[in-house]
């Protein structure tokens, strides 16, 4: 008797609970059903996405190359690089570039140069040998034609024939002489050709290999100014690193950026983009800094659109310009960016799907007292909508039609006139 009694008291209590639980379930449905209306600033405005990027930096570029056909034909290749964000002062080493096809041409030009140098003495060594015989051959017919002009002197006594013999002896050693003194003057005029062409070519490749060594020293780039070593990203948006190759129209393989001034680069829809302008506030939160609240203007806008990877839409660049400075900040950071397009003050303004339309378009919300009541609306953002007319602050009403909304007392109705007066004016 006893055990069932106990088993009878439990069943009631276990019944009561469910019937409580019930009740309170209920409640709290209930209590999901309804929203206030609001009365405060609201504020239309854009969200998206961004990466933080410098004003203004400073490139770090590898040299030019433009030491002919063979560097022109050449690709720079990274073949070391000190890790992104590294702080470096001015002249601290950045990056080395493979300079191995560049070392076997300069190596080629210095062989080329050797052998010039060496044609060269040559030739000059040679010259003089040349021109030192033909100078002693011009003396010694210099000797030979006075000796002949002693030997007509001395003849004067002898028999005719003799005279006529010594004087063209002279005549021949006259010829001669200037024969042997023209030679000299075409060697001297040939050599001087030959040693200036060849001079030439020796200059023209010593300068070759003086450039190619100073374009060799510049494989080894240094920071031009002190800063935060910052990858640069090449036309598909990766970072040049180590093994990646230089672009030899743009050449820069990492920046340093000024971290005093800094931007938020984001993208807005086409759809929207109308309604972003410079100057427009906006606030930004850095997703490595969530507590963390920084402002901003828009800096500027785009004027062509661009398609980005993955998405059919087209997109604007906006970029946004934080006001101040903060040390924690570091380029390609992601933030998230809301353009604060209109701010009213002291409005009242409910979620979206609390409104409603009749067939004519004619707004309403359900409120908590049974009542249908005529709204009029204004602007909206992404989540609510200003009420201008037919609602008080605090008014509470569904956030979705009621099931019983034919039995709803029909409120406002002095405000349909208002309405279409609106929708003619728009047209």
């Amino acid at each position: 008797m006893k055990r069932t009694i106990i088993i009878s008291l439990a069943v009631v209590a276990a019944l009561t609970a469910l019937f409580v639980f019930n009740k309170l379930v209920s409640k709290k449905d209930g209590d999901n059903l309804f929203t206030e209306a609001i009365k405060g600033d609201f504020e239309i405005a854009i969200s998206a996405s961004g990466e933080i990027l410098p004003e203004n930096s400073i490139d770090i570029k590898a040299p030019e190359v433009s030491m002919g056909r063979d560097f022109h034909a050449a690709e720079l290749k990274i073949q070391d690089i000190v890790p992104e964000g590294t702080e470096v002062k001015e002249g601290d080493y950045i990056a080395t570039i493979d300079k191995t096809q560049f070392d076997n041409t300069l190596k080629d030009e210095r062989e080329r140069l050797s052998t010039f140098r060496n044609n060269l003495e040559m030739k000059k060594l040679d010259t003089a040998v040349t021109l030192t015989a033909l100078r002693n051959n011009i003396r010694n017919q210099k000797h030979t034609l006075e000796e002949a002009e002693v030997t007509l002197r001395n003849s004067r006594f002898e028999p005719p024939t003799t005279i006529r013999q010594a004087e063209i002896d002279l005549e021949r050693q006259k010829r001669l002489l200037e024969q042997r003194e023209r030679g000299y003057q075409l060697k001297v005029a040939q050599a001087k050709r030959d040693i200036a062409t060849q001079t030439m070519w020796y200059n023209r490749i010593d300068r070759r290999v003086a450039s190619l060594e100073e374009v060799l020293a510049g494989f080894t780039i240094k920071a031009p100014s002190p800063g935060m070593v910052v990858y640069k990203r090449d036309r598909r948006g990766n970072k040049i690193k180590a093994g990646s190759s230089v672009n030899p129209m743009e050449r820069t393989v990492a920046t340093l950026p000024d971290l005093s001034s800094l931007l938020s680069k984001i993208y807005i829809s086409e759809i929207e983009i109308t309604k972003v302008k410079p100057d427009l506030n906006v606030e930004i939160r850095v997703d490595a800094f969530p507590n963390k609240k920084f402002t901003g203007k828009v800096f500027s806008v785009a004027n062509i659109g661009e398609k980005l990877e993955n998405s059919d839409t087209k997109v604007f660049e906006v970029m946004v310009k934080f006001e101040g400075s903060d040390p924690a900040l570091r380029p390609s950071m992601t933030t998230s960016n809301k353009v604060i397009i209109k701010t009213f003050s002291d409005v009242i303004y409910i979620p979206t799907e609390c409104v409603h339309a009749e067939a004519d378009g004619i707004p309403y919300v359900f409120t908590k007292n049974k009542t249908r009541q005529i709204v009029i609306t204004g602007e909206s953002n992404d989540k609510n909508i200003i009420i201008e007319r037919g609602l008080r602050p605090n008014q509470v009403i569904y956030l979705i039609q009621p099931e019983n909304a034919e039995d709803f007392k029909l409120e406002g109705e002095e405000l349909k006139t208002e309405f279409s007066d609106r929708v003619t004016a728009r047209r």
